[in-house]
């Protein structure tokens, strides 16, 4: 009897062996996959069977950040908060931060939380303090919500990025092309909507010559559908963002006089309906940005971080070329020291070519209801590295609120081995601010004056509107000088005399008729001989 159970505690102490040498050997990897030289973030404690290791901690180094990212989960995993905890660490770095809050729920961090029990004991889990606290926070808007007012000029846009936001095709390409160029020679300045479209309408109207002969033949066709694509943007709120003061993008980049980053929130929660506009704003901000920011090179941190929740709205609506636009700056943008984030609710929203550049990756979890859910967790696990300490698509339906699968890109750009993390409570409060909270904020706010003035000096649509004015008032006075003309022309006539009028009247000439007969018959001369010998027949 003895014999069995003798086998039985070796087995079990082989199994514990076995057990604790699969933890330390995971141990070893975390501690080594995760430790860096330079400065580095925190985002939590690593997590294996379910528990956290104590002081065992996850996190990124600051250099990678302008390597991209994507914050992945089904809606209620914790994911806004996985943003809102990032940004204020990188904030306390001095990394400025812009925010798409399309949601409405990221003002919170302009104040500090008041903190709770179960957040001092997750963060006694990961070996880390928590201190609540507010953050610089700067609210911007390029709709009629409260905010500092973000525009763009038309012409700051160009003909090229206008084409591929319109969805023209190579002829009216071309026409958008013509009438940038007759802007430039003309020194018409192209600022909002207005300007372009009245220029549109000169174009094919009274300037229709004009172009014609400098420039080449506009097709009817091709202005009415340029014309059409206008209106389709306008009615998502296009000409709110089109205008002046024109957002100078080097104010993203202030930190306060703590050294910390400022975090700008852009309000979008009445956008959500309006995704051609926010594609329009996303294409335009990045294209200036990448535009203005000088080459950083290794500067081995980033300059700003950009956080875009709610990211299908960009790529569901967007044209072939409109993605391979954002494809490019997304490739080109890191060098200039800037970080894209992604945040969605599926890896597979965000399109192949975009998801490739994406560095660091965080995953919450996913539903598994459909099978066309579980053929999307297939795919999101199919992503990342193979492991041995887990079973990565089982893993995806089993993570708890405020849980991830974490891999980043270490200082060299190696990817990090997979770790399952429970990751830090934000300090700020995980919730919206009151009115009177807001109005603080927005009165403390330094640059809110400077671009909320409204201004709208004199450019295309004056100018055209003066231009056709003066033809018109030209053309009325040759009208009114041909008048007076032909009224003198007419009054230095000769006027005729009253014999004149009588003989040319109908009466005067029946009786001179009626007195020549009379005189001929005294005569003698009978009227059939009067012809022929007066006549000759």
């Amino acid at each position: 009897l003895l014999y069995p159970a003798k086998i039985v505690s070796i087995y079990l102490f082989r199994l514990f062996c076995t057990e604790m040498s699969q933890q330390e050997k995971f141990e070893e990897e975390i501690n080594l996959g995760y430790t860096f030289k330079k400065d580095s973030i925190l985002l939590g404690g690593a997590m294996i069977d379910g528990k956290a290791i104590t002081d065992l901690q996850i996190k990124a180094p600051l250099k990678t950040f302008n390597r991209h990212g994507l914050i992945a989960g089904a809606t209620g995993t914790g994911k806004t908060k996985t943003l809102q905890n990032i940004a204020e660490r990188l904030s306390e770095k001095g990394v400025p931060v812009l925010m798409m809050d399309v949601k409405g729920d990221l003002s919170g961090l302009s104040q500090a939380s008041e903190g709770h029990p179960k957040i001092d004991e997750r963060h006694q889990m990961i070996g880390s303090p928590w201190e609540g606290k507010a953050y610089p926070v700067k609210l911007l808007s390029i709709s009629e919500q409260d905010g500092t007012r973000m525009r763009a000029t038309i012409s700051e846009f160009g003909p090229v990025l206008l084409s591929k936001i319109l969805e023209l095709n190579a002829v009216q390409s071309g026409i958008v092309s013509i009438i940038f160029k007759y802007c430039d020679d003309k020194k018409l300045p192209l600022l909002d909507i207005e300007d372009f479209r009245k220029v549109l309408q000169y174009i094919s109207g009274d300037g229709k010559k004009e172009i014609e002969e400098h420039y080449e033949r506009v097709s009817p066709s091709s202005v009415g559908a340029i014309m059409r694509a206008l209106i389709t943007i306008e009615e998502q709120g296009a000409d709110l963002f089109f205008g002046e003061t024109s957002f100078d993008v080097d104010d993203l980049l202030r930190v306060d006089d703590r050294g910390m980053g400022y975090i700008n929130i852009l309000r979008l929660d009445d956008i959500q309906s309006k995704p051609k506009l926010f594609s329009t704003f996303m294409l335009c901000l990045l294209a200036e940005i990448y535009e203005t920011f000088p080459e950083q090179g290794d500067s081995g941190r980033p300059e700003l971080v950009i956080f875009i929740d709610e990211a299908h709205l960009i790529f569901e609506e967007a044209s072939k070329a409109l993605l391979n636009q954002i494809e490019t700056i997304v490739k080109l943008i890191r060098s200039k020291g800037v970080g894209l984030f992604f945040v969605t609710q599926n890896p597979t929203d965000v399109p192949e070519d975009v998801l490739a550049q994406l560095g660091m990756k965080v995953q919450h979890a996913l539903g598994a209801f459909t099978a066309k859910d579980r053929k999307a967790i297939k795919l999101t696990s199919e992503n990342y590295l193979i492991t041995e300490y887990y079973e990565v698509d089982e893993l995806l339906t089993q993570l708890g609120i405020g849980e991830a699968i974490v891999t980043v890109l270490n200082e060299k750009g190696i990817p990090t081995p997979l770790a399952h993390t429970l990751l830090t409570a934000p300090s700020s409060r995980m919730d919206v601010i009151t009115e009177k909270e807001k109005k603080e904020v927005l009165n403390n706010s330094e640059i809110i004056k400077k671009y909320n003035e409204e201004i709208d000096r004199e450019s295309a649509y004056e100018v055209l509107n003066k231009k056709l004015k003066a033809v018109e008032e030209l053309a009325e006075k040759e009208e009114k000088s041909a008048k007076k003309t032909n009224t003198r022309k007419k009054s230095t006539r000769k006027e005729k005399s009253t014999f004149e009028k009588v003989v040319n009247s109908t009466a005067g000439r029946t009786v001179l008729r009626e007195v020549t007969r009379g005189l001929l018959g005294i005569l003698g001369i009978s009227s059939t001989r009067r012809k022929k010998e007066l006549f000759g027949f």
